[in-house]
């Protein structure tokens, strides 16, 4: 298997989608069900590529991504938000955290919006992994 990709979700249906997606393009995916695993196995494991849900139990999906970013060792890490929220509603939650004292973090190298077709999160991990 190539590349690593870290997918967060609490979605048993949503993880089995991304790993096929994965393994039928090289990958190796890891899985983290929760925020807090999220994190430990990006300490850990450190991917290639992350693909984070926004809602989650245990942390949310916008403050791992905001600790991910802020982190000096894991802010390079890509990041594909894959999230049936809105990017709209993402991005004013994201620019709220910064105004009421948060640091300023980039937006995500990715969002996309569920459902995705396959061929589309496919390609969009292409885009975003380095060979």
């Amino acid at each position: 298997m190539g590349k690593r990709v870290l997918i967060v979700d609490d979605d048993p249906d949503i993880i089995t989608f991304v790993v096929t997606v994965l393994e039928e393009n090289g990958y190796t995916p890891l899985i983290a069900k929760n925020g807090e695993e999220g994190i430990a196995k990006t300490v850990e494991e450190s991917p290639d590529l992350i693909i984070l849900d926004l809602l989650m139990p245990k942390q949310s999906g916008i403050k791992i991504y905001r600790e991910l970013k802020g982190d000096e060792s894991l802010k390079k890490i890509p990041v594909i938000v894959l999230s049936g929220i809105a990017r709209r509603t993402f991005l004013r939650s994201h620019e709220a955290l910064t105004e009421f004292g948060g640091q300023p973090v980039p937006e995500p190298e990715a969002y996309i919006e569920k459902p995705v077709e396959p061929e589309k999160l496919a390609e969009t991990i292409k885009e975003l992994i380095i060979e």
